[in-house]
């Protein structure tokens, strides 16, 4: 079990789901860099995580560092300016996209995993935690345990 991992593709709690309009008025659920800075500091430490920004042809690429257990694993991603904040919006989207590629928040993006504002099952920490359980074989309340604070 890779707690570092578990950590990352733990779903956020509903009440950290943020929404807005997207095309054909449907609504879209995002969340913030400040949630990712948060997960990256519970997964891997304050000090087991670094970004570094680079432009490439007017977008801004954000690689995202994490230390894995001693194993530095960088992915990057990037975004343009946003419409709303400008540089701040592109540099908060990059981050925001480099970690869906260390596994934060990927299950956002699976069709099956909201019905509206309602997340399924599976998509909430406590069903997460139920199947992850399940499959290492252990106690929720043990598995919990040995995640850390969650």
């Amino acid at each position: 079990m890779n707690r570092i991992e578990l950590i990352f593709k733990r779903p956020f709690k509903e009440s950290q789901h943020r929404w807005r309009k997207g095309p054909g008025g449907t609504e879209l659920v995002y969340f913030t860099a400040r949630d990712v800075m948060d997960k990256l500091d519970e997964g891997a430490g304050s000090d087991g995580w670094e970004t570094k920004y680079i432009e490439v042809m007017g977008r801004v690429i954000c690689e995202l560092t994490v230390n894995y257990q001693g194993k530095l694993i960088t992915k990057s991603d990037g975004a343009e300016d946003t419409a709303i904040e400008g540089a701040k919006g592109g540099l908060s989207d990059a981050l925001k996209r480099a970690a869906v590629q260390h596994g934060i928040f990927r299950y956002g993006y699976i069709p099956s995993a909201f019905k509206g504002r309602t997340p399924a099952w599976w998509a909430t920490p406590e069903g997460y935690d139920e199947i992850m359980a399940k499959k290492y074989k252990k106690e929720i309340e043990q598995f919990r345990r040995e995640l850390g604070n969650v």
